[in-house]
């Protein structure tokens, strides 16, 4: 399973602050991350501008992802 968090404005956006996702053999990417979390949220976040991290870690949405893994989505932090 993969562990998917959302924080901010993204958690009000889907509803929840977190989901459990089943792993694909071979895994996938953040991006299909995102678009399986849109279709279980039914609510469309490619028009947010979204950050991601993968195991506290910022990465690209390329980025591979592995059962166990954790993905979170955020938006940018602005301070002042």
């Amino acid at each position: 399973m993969i562990h998917v968090r959302f924080f901010a404005s993204v958690r009000e956006r889907v509803g929840m602050a977190e989901m459990q996702l089943p792993c694909p053999l071979g895994g996938f990417s953040v991006e299909e991350v995102l678009t399986m979390v849109e279709g279980q949220a039914g609510t469309e976040l490619r028009d947010v501008h979204l950050l991601a991290s993968l195991n506290q870690q910022h990465v690209p949405f390329t980025t591979p992802v592995h059962d166990e893994d954790e993905v979170a989505f955020f938006p940018p932090v602005t301070g002042g």
